[in-house]
């Protein structure tokens, strides 16, 4: 009789990490961070259908495949303390991260123009600014966190995070192209857009505000919403 085949572990989301150091257990918790961004694109792309969405997961993507391909064409090994598999340069975690925080930064300060409503007011840029601080503030943790538990060599990082980071500038001049030829409009009107309800509006408002206004006054004209604190405490000193 054979013996059993050994088992084998699934390195997604397998990683080693020092149980008696604090700070060892923060960074494999910041391992998991790529994985953690990938189910919330396919979240908020199935729930608001935004195209703007789905063009920064497929740069996302784009990027990733890019990495891949850095990899064995570059062909560095990992640090020699570090079990795992594979090539090391660049580190693909870092150039994951500074693709998305890079991304989420130019969005922010360069093409996000909410304009404001009667009942709402679109977030100013001052907090615009530092919600992009700090996403770059955490790519920089996770990277540091490949180096902390000897995943890569602090070299690996750097060139990682600058892969990413440039990446993201091209895609950002790639899409800006996109749009101002119309290609994207274009794409929009086509019948497997419109029959998926793809959209294009958090350029223009808030994801908080898209629907909101429709849903008010649905439950104003059917008479289920509250009436506002000061218009009822006005109404209650006429009495």
């Amino acid at each position: 009789m054979r013996d059993p085949q050994p088992l084998a572990s699934l390195s997604l989301t397998h990683v080693h990490y020092n149980p008696g150091d604090p700070v060892s257990y923060l960074c494999a918790w910041l391992a998991l961070v790529p994985q953690g961004l990938c189910v919330s694109y396919v979240t908020l792309v199935w729930a608001t259908r935004e195209a703007e969405i789905l063009l920064m997961f497929a740069g996302q993507l784009a990027c990733e495949g890019v990495n891949w391909a850095l990899k064995r064409y570059i062909k560095e090994e990992r640090p020699k303390q570090m079990y795992g598999k594979g090539y090391g340069m660049p580190s693909s975690h870092a150039q994951f991260v500074a693709y998305f925080s890079v991304s989420l930064t130019l969005f922010l300060l360069l093409r996000h123009q909410p304009h404001p409503t009667v009942s709402h007011r679109p977030t100013p840029f001052g907090a615009r600014v530092l919600l992009s601080l700090l996403a770059l503030l955490s790519a920089a943790a996770v990277a540091c966190s490949r180096v902390y538990l000897n995943y890569h060599t602090p070299r690996q990082v750097v060139v990682g995070s600058c892969a990413g980071a440039v990446f993201a500038i091209v895609w950002f001049a790639v899409t800006s192209v996109v749009r101002r030829w119309g290609l994207l409009g274009w794409a929009l009107d086509t019948p497997v857009a419109r029959l998926l309800r793809m959209r294009d509006l958090v350029v223009t408002e808030d994801l908080s505000e898209a629907g909101w206004l429709r849903w008010d006054d649905v439950r104003r004209k059917d008479g289920t919403r509250r009436p506002q604190w000061g218009a009822a405490k006005g109404k209650e000193k006429g009495r």
